[in-house]
């Protein structure tokens, strides 16, 4: 008799046990298919910081590609130079396209006239327009040192809006692109500083 009670529990205990193990499973399953992909975080929620960093950043990092641009159609201006305003434009102007993807992912117009409104005075780098059309007239030796002064500045400028993004910015990608901004536009700096000793 205890022998035919203790198997009839044990066959209850073991299909108690099955039984919860599949619901344990299935709603593992459910939960992975409806999170999303870590590579779409930035559809997270983004909070204010996170939208001024990236609407603020958007019409530097186009300033920086005119600047380049400027620098590039100039000749007699130092190889080097060239080599720096390259590198800058192609590594800012796919951070660009990432950057619209956010806005239109959070949901924010973004106004590309509006970053043309910047206040120059705030530290944020950004040249004026008298300064663009210094850069313009300018060829040769001179046109290098002054592209090379102007971007030490103007990335001074992003470097402290991307430390302002880490502390403040609550979206993973936001948070990313602000230190890889500060890892690559110091170094770059450095550089920068370097080359104009010896022009």
């Amino acid at each position: 008799m205890k022998t035919k009670l203790h198997a009839s529990l044990g066959a209850s205990v073991l299909a108690l046990t099955l039984a919860l193990t599949g619901c344990s499973l299935e709603s593992n399953e459910q939960n992975s298919e409806n999170s999303p992909p870590a590579s779409e975080s930035s559809s997270a929620p983004a909070n204010a910081a996170d939208e001024m960093f990236v609407t603020m950043m958007i019409p530097h990092h186009q300033q920086a590609i005119d600047m380049a641009d400027v620098v590039l159609e100039k000749d007699g201006v130092d190889s080097r130079v060239t080599e720096v305003a390259q590198r800058i434009k192609k590594a800012q102007g796919p951070e660009i396209e990432r950057m619209l993807s956010w806005l239109e992912g959070w949901g924010v117009d973004y106004d590309p006239a509006a970053g043309n409104g910047m206040d120059h005075g705030s530290g944020d780098g950004m040249m004026a327009e008298s300064d663009m059309s210094a850069l313009e007239e300018v060829d040769g030796a001179d046109a290098s040192r002054l592209f090379l002064e102007q971007m030490i500045m103007h990335h001074e400028g992003a470097v402290d809006m991307a430390r302002t993004a880490i502390d403040d910015a609550q979206n993973a990608d936001v948070r990313d692109l602000a230190e890889q901004v500060i890892d690559d536009q110091t170094s770059e700096i450095s550089e920068m500083r370097e080359l104009l000793g010896t022009l």
